[in-house]
């Protein structure tokens, strides 16, 4: 017999601020995710590097991909995955591809797209992990050294990657105080 833990309601929109993620889409993403999401909320309550990278396809991914975008998607592979080289047909080497593509590329509508790259990003990795405020402050620096004005994009992946911290941080926190008993005092007379 399989014990089931309870499932806990997670306010995205209390959650997740001043980063650009709207908290509808992440929603959207979960959702879209099906069982694999809800098992992954319900018995760990973590989110992890690809469902984030998945969000990022749901809040800005009608964006052509650029060379930010490729540093961030590939310091995110390489925290979910643990090697220090790209995999090869992975989300960090498409990224790649497609930012050395839109370069050369005058019109936006012949541009690949980050929602072409990261929609399905939790299948195409080797290896996932939840995300933690280590992975996100690596993401958000690649992104930040990559971008020519030295800034994340809101909806973003360094800032996906973040809120996606946030929660797991924020998960982590009402564990432990929901875990937490209370000691009787010493009843002295």
């Amino acid at each position: 017999m399989s014990q089931e833990q309870p499932s806990r309601n997670i306010n995205l929109q209390e959650l997740v601020d001043n980063n650009g993620i709207q908290a509808d889409a992440v929603k959207k993403q979960l959702r879209s995710v099906g069982v694999t999401c809800n098992e992954q909320i319900q018995l760990s309550g973590n989110i992890t590097i690809g469902e984030a990278l998945e969000a990022t396809a749901l809040t800005a991914g009608h964006r052509p991909v650029d060379y930010s975008d490729a540093a961030a998607i590939q310091a995110a592979e390489v925290r979910a995955t643990g090697r220090t080289n790209i995999v090869p047909g992975g989300v960090a080497a498409a990224a790649q591809s497609a930012a050395t593509r839109n370069a050369r590329l005058q019109r936006d509508e012949d541009k690949t797209k980050l929602g072409e790259i990261l929609s399905d990003a939790s299948t195409k990795l080797p290896s996932d992990k939840a995300v933690t405020r280590r992975d996100a402050e690596g993401v958000i620096g690649a992104e930040l050294r990559n971008d020519p004005n030295l800034c994340t994009r809101p909806g973003g992946v360094a800032a996906s990657l973040a809120a996606a911290a946030r929660l797991n941080q924020s998960n982590i926190s009402s564990t432990n105080t929901s875990t937490t008993t209370p000691t009787a005092p010493n009843n002295e007379l």
